[in-house]
């Protein structure tokens, strides 16, 4: 992605305390309002120094939507798939284990940022992305996709039900499981997104191979927080922007 800003941040760095001790941006976290604001300030800055900051609020939807103007925080579209042509505008999308997708068609100027957990990934929001990037002028064959951190397959233990759904959809994602304990699978998310980007036709498809669940230091983890019992969680961005 040479000559597109972007980066995927994780949780080191910021100014929040506590649970949420590090770089959270998480809007629907506890978190104290001013140490968000500042921590977004801080990754804006980071990435795309003057840009404006434009989210939406996730819904582990197949949404995608674009974006010429930043809206208000306050009116967030629902959605999980960020798309813009227009310079000075920084997309991010947050993650806590699901997979953030960071692309870009730098000849056509278009950039696009997605949240690709399971129900998303499945439902096909890498696909209505790359769609959403077409009706900008981008050409799948030219985007070049990155797959930022996320749980991986020896932390993301599901059950049968899971694994059926999945197999349900494509016989052949059976690959993407491995053995776990009885009644119980290991999914590789990042391969499966992977996955999908390739057989879209993407031209590049790179992926961290980046585990959020047992590196504490490094990135938050809804299900590291959720197996410890702890009260709430935080989240990390993926940003990706045209310069001004």
């Amino acid at each position: 992605m040479d000559g597109v800003a972007h980066g995927f941040l994780g949780r080191r760095g910021g100014v929040s305390t506590g649970l949420y001790a590090g770089l959270n941006v998480g809007l629907g976290s506890d978190d104290d309002r001013a140490h968000l604001a500042e921590n977004r300030r801080l990754a804006t800055e980071a990435v795309l120094p003057g840009a404006q900051l434009v989210t939406v609020h996730q819904i582990h939807s197949a949404d995608a939507v674009s974006v010429r103007e930043p809206w208000e925080e306050g009116l967030r579209p629902h959605a999980d798939a960020i798309v813009t042509d227009r310079p000075g505008l920084l997309l991010g999308i947050l993650t806590a284990d699901c997979a953030p997708v960071l692309l870009a068609d730098r000849e056509a100027g278009v950039v696009a940022a997605a949240h690709a957990g399971w129900k998303g990934a499945i439902g096909g929001v890498t696909d209505a992305t790359i769609l959403a990037m077409e009706a900008l002028g981008a050409d799948r064959s030219r985007i070049h996709a990155a797959i930022g951190p996320c749980i991986a397959r020896a932390s993301y233990e599901v059950d049968d039900g899971f694994a059926r759904r999945f197999t349900a959809d494509d016989p052949a994602n059976e690959r993407f499981f491995s053995p776990a304990r009885a009644g119980h699978h290991r999914f590789d998310l990042e391969a499966y997104v992977t996955h999908r980007l390739a057989t879209a036709g993407i031209g590049r498809v790179e992926a961290l191979g980046l585990d959020t669940y047992p590196d504490e230091s490094r990135f938050f983890s809804y299900r590291r927080a959720t197996h410890r019992g702890e009260p709430g969680y935080g989240r990390q961005i993926a940003l990706i922007g045209l310069p001004g």
